[in-house]
């Protein structure tokens, strides 16, 4: 981080699983606007390089194809990121969502969920504390969602594993606060994202998430990308531990008057 101006990320190296599209994407760009040196994971390698290709021009960007579910892969990026020396952020955003009743899964697609969502983020912060200790003043950003803060009408296993990401931060910022690792989470309602056209692109479903917006309209994914960047940055160096909504007033809609 800078230490002349907090607002800024100049010098330091961060880290965005799932950075090729939507809000990961997003946030790779905005760290690496504001002077980061970021590292992104995906699975597909067409996806990283135009993604690298892409987003070099705001600044140092470095894509890793691998799939943070499997081991021997979080091996590999932890090993990519050994010549930084530290790791100052770690952006656990990667996500996926299969939206069903619970009696209309089945046991693979539960435990896919589970292990891309949660599993992945417990198992990559585990594989990266070294360097985030090295850091002295790391921060670990995990992107949970108003689904593990509220009811949802479909999805569970991705609600619970949203809901856990954010118990995770609160946990874990105790743990590691003696290694001057914060760990907080943001939490979005819906986003312009791929993972969310199947809603948005429905008329009738999108005008009910809607409805329920106060600020009337869904969040860009560079609304997001921007909260993720300040608890990045040294502005909020006493903030851990917290889960930052990102919701255009959802959480708060209570009882409006037309």
């Amino acid at each position: 981080m800078s230490e002349d101006n907090p607002w800024r990320l100049d010098g330091c190296t961060a880290l965005v699983t799932g950075g090729t599209k939507g809000i990961g994407r997003a946030v790779v760009q905005e760290l690496a606007g504001l002077g980061a040196r970021v590292w992104f994971v995906a699975r597909t390698d067409a996806d990283v390089r135009q993604t690298e290709e892409h987003l070099s021009r705001f600044g140092q960007v470095h894509g890793i194809v691998a799939d943070v579910t499997s081991a021997g892969d979080r091996v590999r990026v932890a090993t990519a990121l050994q010549g930084a020396g530290r790791l100052d952020v770690l952006v656990n955003n990667v996500g996926i969502n299969v939206r069903k009743n619970l009696v209309d899964y089945d046991e693979d697609e539960i435990h896919r969920i589970l292990s891309t969502n949660l599993t992945s983020a417990l198992l990559l912060s585990r594989e990266m504390y070294p360097l985030l200790r090295a850091s002295t003043r790391a921060s670990v950003v995990n992107v949970s969602s108003t689904a593990g803060l509220t009811g949802m009408r479909t999805g569970v296993p991705y609600a619970a594993s949203k809901a856990a990401m954010i118990q995770t931060c609160r946990t874990l910022a105790l743990e590691w606060a003696q290694e001057r690792i914060r760990v907080n989470a943001v939490a979005p309602w819906y986003t312009r994202t791929p993972l969310a056209e199947p809603i948005l692109g429905n008329a009738r479903l999108l005008d009910q998430v809607l409805a329920r917006t106060p600020l009337g309209r869904v969040a860009e994914p560079e609304e997001v990308a921007r909260v993720v960047a300040f608890l990045a940055m040294d502005a909020s160096s006493y903030v851990t531990g917290q889960c930052i909504v990102v919701d255009g007033g959802f959480m708060v809609h209570g009882m409006t008057w037309k």
